[in-house]
């Protein structure tokens, strides 16, 4: 029986002199206290030594992946291809079952094996002989290191990191020029206070002061390339009558490097914004078409990564960013909030104030689908959320103009909207009621025709009345009749026998 044993230095392969030792696990350390203990029960077979650092990175990635590395491969084969019936033992399952497929060797895997794998760890300086513990310490390090790296390198997630990181500046971005904007019109509007409230552009606006500087160029500079010809208009009407302050050339030179500041940002901006798009069609389509690139950069940021994303439910994705607003409604026992970041979605954005919970939570839903579709599918199309963006856009039409769709298979929901809509009747305009002679008495079928569907209503209500009149009249009788019988009763204690009809004919036969 032999003893697979993996070190960073290379491969060892121990022959196990005592396999009965293997069946006590609870005392199995108790051979492995000192190293002649440890000699007396494993000999080192073979050590196949790494010749450099990228060997041992790929053996150790094979062994991550549960593959069979080529040096290993080797080794196994010149010493266990004679002995046909000998038993490897390893410290990982994958590992066994790859080796046994390739090179049909029986492995052992078992709780008694992990327990030996602790003990050769504790002896590995005595059982190995030959390599320093300090040497064996630094290749550890160098391989640790090498391993991350690739990892790092062919990581499936290091691309949602750029996606998060880009989205995390752009929100950075946006704070800056906002409050550089705010800085460069109160600055301005010293100057020249009119233009803040004429140019609401902010782009324009700081292009403008770029080009002209103080007001009293307004006149003479030519502002169509960046205005309109009206706001342009207004712009140098206002610089003859305006009522602010005069600034000196170093002020206005100071004011025009803020804007060549501002100016800069505002071009990084939307060459960051390009790359976050095209990221995200090329890392979520589905996303991407259904809430939009910023509302989706956002939603894998707050995540943490698309993955991560992909696991949270529907109902988590709805609420997504509004978590101090859920948790204080929990508290205080109101209620939840119906969307966080999905609120800024164009979809959610269109629908009126009644009805943006129902469109956030039915986005929430198809946005669950879709990133799930991103995350672990195989083909990066965006057929299934244009789909679904149709559907939505469907959805959202019929619940802004009032017609639900059946829900479920019933009409509970058409019902309860009809519930609340009145039926108009038109009636006609009737002239022969207005003629005040004295003729003839109209009849009512004249002045207002009846359906045959009222009539035929009419004769059965009728023949209904008539039917309960008779039924009635009759229990009368019945009572009047055994009224009757009972005072009769009461009077002849002794019954008398009646003829029979037959009698009766039979008299009045004699008589005759």
């Amino acid at each position: 029986m032999f003893v697979l044993y993996e070190t960073p230095a290379g491969y060892a392969i121990f022959k196990l002199l005592d396999e009965k030792k293997l069946e006590q696990v609870d005392n199995l350390y108790l051979e492995f206290e000192t190293p002649e203990k440890a000699n007396k029960l494993l000999k080192l077979k073979h050590f196949e030594k790494f010749n450099d650092t990228t060997e041992a990175l790929a053996a150790a990635t094979a062994a991550v992946e549960g593959k069979v590395a080529k040096p290993l491969k080797k080794t196994l084969k010149k010493l266990l291809v004679d002995e046909v019936q000998s038993q490897l033992l390893v410290a990982d399952a994958k590992l066994g079952t790859a080796i046994k497929d390739k090179l049909s060797v029986q492995c052992v895997y078992n709780t008694g094996v992990q327990e030996l794998m602790r003990c050769i760890r504790q002896q590995a300086d005595s059982l190995l002989g030959g390599l320093p513990k300090r040497e064996m310490t630094a290749m550890a390090l160098g391989l640790a290191h090498s391993l991350s790296r690739y990892k790092l390198k062919f990581s499936p997630d290091k691309i949602d990191t750029m996606i998060v990181q880009a989205q995390c500046l752009l929100d950075d971005l946006d704070k800056e020029l906002n409050n550089y904007m705010m800085r460069a019109r109160e600055w301005y509007g010293w100057h020249f206070p009119e233009l803040g409230k004429i140019i609401t552009d902010n782009i324009a606006f700081v292009k403008t002061i770029k080009l002209v500087g103080t007001r009293d160029q307004m006149s003479t500079a030519d502002l169509s390339d960046i205005l309109p010809e009206d706001v342009e208009e207004k712009v140098k009407e206002a610089a003859e009558i305006s009522m602010g302050t005069e600034i000196s050339e170093e002020d206005v030179l100071n004011i025009q490097c803020l804007c060549d500041e501002i100016i800069s940002i505002n071009d990084y901006r939307s060459h960051l914004y390009d790359y976050l798009k095209a990221r995200m069609m090329a890392m979520a389509p589905n996303l991407t078409v259904l809430v939009g690139d910023t509302v989706g950069a956002r939603l894998i940021a707050h995540a943490g990564s698309l993955i991560n994303l992909a696991k949270h439910p529907s109902s988590t994705v709805q609420i997504l960013g509004a978590e101090k607003a859920l948790f204080r409604a929990l508290k205080t026992k109101k209620d939840t909030p119906k969307y966080g970041l999905i609120y800024h979605a164009q979809l959610v954005g269109q629908a009126s104030q009644k009805n943006k919970g129902k469109m956030s939570r039915s986005l929430a839903a198809k946005a669950s689908l879709a990133t799930r579709v991103d995350a672990f599918g195989e083909e990066a199309t965006f057929e299934l959320g244009a789909a679904h963006k149709v559907k939505l856009e469907s959805r959202l039409r019929l619940l802004e103009e009032g017609n639900l769709r059946k829900l479920s298979g019933t009409g509970k929901a058409k019902a309860k909207f009809e519930k609340y809509q009145a039926k108009s009747e038109v009636f006609t305009y009737q002239p022969e009621a207005d003629n005040t002679l004295n003729v003839k008495k109209r009849k009512h079928s004249e002045s207002e025709p009846q359906t045959p569907v009222k009539k035929e209503v009419k004769e059965e209500a009728a023949e209904v009345e008539e039917a309960e009149i008779k039924s009635e009249k009759k229990k009368k009788k019945k009572k009047k009749q055994k009224d009757e019988e009972a005072p009769e009763e009461a009077a002849a204690p002794e019954p008398v026998d009646e003829p029979t009809p037959a009698k009766k004919k039979k008299k009045s036969k004699q008589q005759e």
